[in-house]
């Protein structure tokens, strides 16, 4: 990816598809935010349509299927987990970045991740805490006349032990495709 800006931001809470939540200002993160090219990245993925209260089981475990998929298949150097969230509807492709195309099956499908201009930020943190960096693109966006397409994803860091006793250093990398036309 090539960076084209880096500016700051920091924003209040504004969790996915339009659930608000309140958070002392203390807590509020300060966030890096970029504009990018991204390019297609190969991924071995289950497509779902998945409520939101649903994703903190959903993701997990259909990261570990493909995970299992992709050692049995013998797939080549495969990389971090994600989620590609494709709608408002809640379908959503979980699964792990790959190196090359693959023939999947009922469940494992090869997809990737879209080409173009995005908006990302990394999030050091719990899970739980992601609509904060969510919340941030979306506001750094509006500030700046760019428009979010309904497509977004996470990127989560390989994981370390050391983030079961400090999970202030968990690793989410999060994008959001533009949908406009500043150059």
């Amino acid at each position: 990816m090539r960076s084209e800006r880096h500016h700051r931001a920091a924003v209040p809470i504004d969790a996915p598809r339009g659930r608000r939540r309140c958070v002392s200002l203390i807590n509020i993160m300060r966030y890096e935010i970029e504009l990018k090219h991204s390019d297609p990245t190969c991924t071995a993925v289950i497509r779902s349509r998945v409520r939101p209260e649903e994703l903190p089981r959903f993701v997990p475990a259909a990261c570990g299927e493909v995970w299992s998929f992709i050692r049995s298949a013998s797939l080549p150097r495969p990389g971090r987990h994600l989620a590609l969230y494709l709608d408002a509807q809640g379908s959503v492709e979980v699964g792990a970045e790959v190196s090359e195309p693959f023939a999947g099956n009922d469940r494992v499908h090869c997809s990737q991740l879209p080409a173009g201009r995005v908006v990302t930020v990394t999030h050091f943190g719990p899970y739980a805490r992601l609509a904060e960096a969510h919340a941030a693109i979306r506001a750094w966006c509006a500030e700046r006349g760019h428009r979010c397409s309904v497509i977004s994803w996470e990127i989560y860091g390989h994981w370390e032990e050391s983030w079961n006793t400090d999970p202030s250093k968990i690793r989410t990398d999060v994008f959001y495709l533009l949908d406009d036309a500043k150059g």
